[in-house]
């Protein structure tokens, strides 16, 4: 698996981890040169590792791992990479970190699972938080707390480009899967870097960099008042129901093996729909709950 030199002091290796949620497989990045800075290590794929190590040239070395969330797709070999390097692994936090209580609620009745999976044996060496400066030989790169794809979701600025994760990408929009994904936090982030005119580029946890940063935001935040209007109209055509119901009613493009993540993003989409008042759940918050109009 050759890696990609993406711009000057940057590199991208591919996980050969591809599926109908990851796409051509999560990407890897190297930031700096001779002294290195790891964002996302990926899956614990040995021919990942390896690709990884043979990326470096001669008498570099890594000497930080950042990683943006903990999904099994993103995470698992942040630990053996850092026992082959030394680098010390940082992040928001373990993968239960970061909920609000709705959804820690959700969590505690069971409501897990769905989208990439978590990698529930994820524990930084460092937490690391909102304006944190990570300084080395490649510049300075910035901690964004970017919730919403997951609790724990960082972004890293480095110059005018930014590490996205997954929370903007342009091959697909991001899944929000409760109780780890949250769309009251997404839509406040996606707003967030929609703001942020200084970005010139994503580099996304899978597909291709996206050149049109705020546009792409803005793109995504249409997208998703749009499947919430499909909600409420669903809501009043066929009254009261739960996140599977409805993701049948709305969801009629989609192979049915889908159905249960497009469920997971209907969920998250009701649980901010009742935070804001517009439509309420007729039993306690579970997966299973029934939505009603108010």
């Amino acid at each position: 698996m050759p890696h990609d030199v993406l711009q000057p002091g940057l590199r991208r290796i591919t996980a050969p981890n591809p599926s109908p949620m990851t796409f051509t497989g999560t990407q890897t990045y190297l930031v700096g040169e001779g002294e290195v800075a790891l964002i996302d290590p990926g899956p614990a794929l040995p021919a990942h590792h390896e690709a990884i190590l043979a990326a470096l040239a001669p008498g570099e070395r890594i000497t930080k791992i950042l990683v943006t969330h903990s999904h099994l797709d993103h995470s698992p070999l942040a630990a053996p990479m850092s026992e082959a390097t030394g680098a010390l692994v940082m992040a928001a936090g373990p993968s239960d970190w970061g909920r609000s209580e709705v959804m820690q609620v959700l969590a505690e009745t069971g409501a897990v699972g769905g989208g990439e999976g978590v990698d529930n044996d994820f524990a930084p060496y460092e937490q690391i938080a909102e304006g944190d400066k990570l300084v080395g030989s490649w510049g300075t790169i910035e901690v964004l707390e970017t919730p919403g794809h997951m609790a724990n979701h960082l972004s890293f600025a480095w110059g005018d480009t930014l590490y996205s994760g997954d929370l903007v990408m342009g091959w697909s929009t991001s899944l929000v899967s409760p109780p780890d994904g949250d769309m009251t936090a997404f839509f406040a982030s996606v707003h967030r870097l929609a703001s942020r005119a200084e970005d010139r580029i994503y580099y996304p946890g899978h597909g291709e960099p996206v050149t049109n940063p705020q546009a792409r935001c803005e793109a995504l935040l249409a997208h998703r008042r749009e499947r919430e209007a499909q909600i409420l109209a669903a809501l009043n055509t066929i009254g009261p129901s739960n996140a599977t119901k409805l993701a049948a009613h709305i969801y009629t493009d989609v192979a049915p093996a889908l159905l249960p993540a497009a469920a997971r993003n209907v969920l998250a989409h009701l649980i901010n729909l009742t935070e804001r008042g517009l439509i309420s759940y007729t039993d306690n918050i579970t997966a299973d709950a029934t939505f009603a109009p108010q």
